[in-house]
């Protein structure tokens, strides 16, 4: 009997060590990210996701729980404000004692620039590959070598903005914010696009990114920390891997996204997109723009058009009016998947599966 009180005590004294005590407080904006950091962190301890399935990351209002946890966190992990404008102000007010890793601002972060147009074009997105050049870039924006042309790039904006007509007040601050000099500061607000989480090569790099930030508030769990984002790096690499299987039998053939929000995932498997119903902050789209869509379905014989759970199927439903393209549900945030280390995996699979599906 003595035994096993000695035994039940050593458990005790070890639950009650600073392994566990130090676990740091960590909350994560957006599923995808929150699968990331849920992996890194696993065996040790359990990240707070802040934004639930469901729920658009272009603006939402925290409720009382998801506002406690920034309050309490010691870590941040969130992309930034260019995904989440409203969050920005949170963190600041709220996490005032945490480590804020923003993961758009890392300098190991490929960034792809905001597309503007609902039809796209092939890009050349080598000189993207580490963040120095997307410094200059945000300066010159869309690879434009000299300020000339910058103006002529946010003159050219300006006319398509008149020509849609587009009264969408968010859009509205969003073009005044990507083109207003004193948003220049630092990040270029609008000129990337936000939605890097979907490239896993970025997924990839992160990871370590994440067991260095968790290993300077919590050194006593670093090597837990490092062992995971490796295994984890691994797991990504053979999930690429399985991706280009998956797309393999389809290559070459043309979709069309409800937004913009997948360009990433278009670099990272050299599978694009032939145009986006809406911009990537997810704005309604003009008729004009709807319009434009609509012809390069017909034209091009594209068979098929992606829906998303987060946004308006109706105006799917509208593109297609008049074309025989068949429609799928493509998920950028992983609404129907149980949060936690296996999200990310299996929403970057399903987002193939249902690409291929459709084609």
């Amino acid at each position: 009997m003595s035994r096993t009180r000695a035994s039940l005590t050593a458990i005790a004294t070890l639950m009650g060590g600073t392994a566990i005590a130090d676990v740091p407080n960590v909350a994560v904006d957006i599923a995808p990210v929150h699968s990331l950091v849920a992996r890194v962190m696993e065996d040790v301890g359990t990240p707070d996701l802040i934004l639930p399935p469901g729920a658009s990351p272009h603006e939402y209002s925290l409720r009382p729980s998801e506002a406690t946890a920034l309050q309490d966190a010691d870590i941040v992990v969130w992309m930034g404000e260019d995904l989440a404008p409203w969050m920005e102000d949170a963190v600041a007010t709220l996490a005032t004692n945490a480590s804020v890793m923003t993961l758009l601002e890392e300098e190991e972060t490929t960034l792809l620039e905001f597309r503007e147009n609902a039809l796209f074009e092939a890009h050349d997105h080598e000189d993207h590959a580490d963040h120095d050049e997307h410094a200059e870039d945000e300066h010159d924006h869309d690879d434009h070598a000299d300020h000339d042309d910058h103006a002529e790039d946010e003159h050219d904006h300006a006319e398509a903005a008149a020509h849609e007509d587009h009264d969408d007040h968010d859009h509205e601050e969003h073009a005044h914010d990507e083109h207003d000099d004193d948003d220049h500061a630092g990040h270029d607000h609008g000129a990337h696009d936000p939605h890097a989480w979907l490239s896993p090569t970025n997924a990839a790099t992160w990871l370590n990114l994440i067991a260095a930030e968790l290993s300077a508030v919590d050194p006593d769990n670093a090597g837990t920390y490092f062992a995971n984002a490796a295994a984890a790096g691994t797991e990504i690499e053979a999930l690429s891997t399985e991706v280009t299987e998956i797309l393999a039998p389809v290559r070459g053939q043309s979709f069309v996204v409800f937004h913009d929000a997948y360009q990433y995932f278009e670099t990272d498997f050299d599978f694009p997109a032939s145009g986006a119903i809406s911009l990537s902050d997810a704005t309604d789209p003009s008729p004009a723009r709807i319009a434009e869509v609509q012809a390069r379905i017909r034209d091009q014989g594209i068979t098929c058009v992606l829906s998303e759970p987060q946004f308006n199927e109706g105006l799917v439903t509208t593109v297609l009016d008049g074309t025989e393209a068949k429609t799928a549900v493509i998920d950028p945030l992983g609404v129907d998947l149980e949060p936690g280390p296996t999200l990310y995996p299996q929403l970057i699979r399903n987002m193939a599966t249902a690409l291929a599906g459709c084609l």
